[in-house]
């Protein structure tokens, strides 16, 4: 420009603009304090400890085991819809995974460059490549609620070793 300001600066003695960084305010220069720091009104002294606030209610399980997002403590169940008794739950698992087996592609394009050269070729049409997709659904129902979660099969292993998990759950919900 011609008076030697950069684009989008306001000019000198000027107001400035929207998206040009503004003054803070006077109660922005002290920060209060951080999460877990005692306030100004109640100092606290070295070594004396803050009071817990009697609003939270303190869990008084131990996480046993974890299944998706349902995890099983010594006493409760915890899902994100909300905590559940543990005696008495009822647990389903379903699989809903399936293995699909077929010819991958670069099986094909080798069979058909080696046919042309020998009939050998057509033993890459043998090899097989096999894929498991889908979930395993597990489902709980404890003191009225209903919580269910969809772990992802990663392989033909993943339902016999959620089913382990669901039975441990089922023993401890006897």
């Amino acid at each position: 420009m011609a008076d030697g300001r950069a684009y989008g600066y306001p000019p000198p003695g000027g107001a400035p603009a929207y998206g040009y960084p503004q003054p803070l305010p006077e109660s922005a220069t002290q920060p209060g304090p951080g999460y877990g720091y005692p306030n100004p009104a109640q100092p606290a002294m070295p070594g004396q400890y803050l009071p817990v606030p009697q609003e939270v209610p303190l869990q008084g399980g131990v996480p046993v085991l974890s299944i998706g997002d349902i995890t099983v403590m010594s006493d409760a169940i915890v899902t994100p819809s909300g905590t559940m008794p543990l005696k008495g739950a009822v647990w389903t698992a379903t699989d809903m995974s399936r293995t699909e087996e077929k010819i991958p592609a670069h099986a094909i394009v080798l069979a058909i460059v080696f046919a042309l050269f020998c009939l050998i070729g057509l033993l890459f049409l043998l090899m097989k490549e096999k894929r498991t997709v889908g979930f395993v659904q597990v489902t709980v129902t404890s003191g009225g609620r209903h919580h269910g979660t969809m772990i992802p099969a990663t392989g033909p292993h993943t339902f016999p070793a959620v089913m382990g998990q669901v039975n441990q759950a089922r023993s401890m919900s006897a």
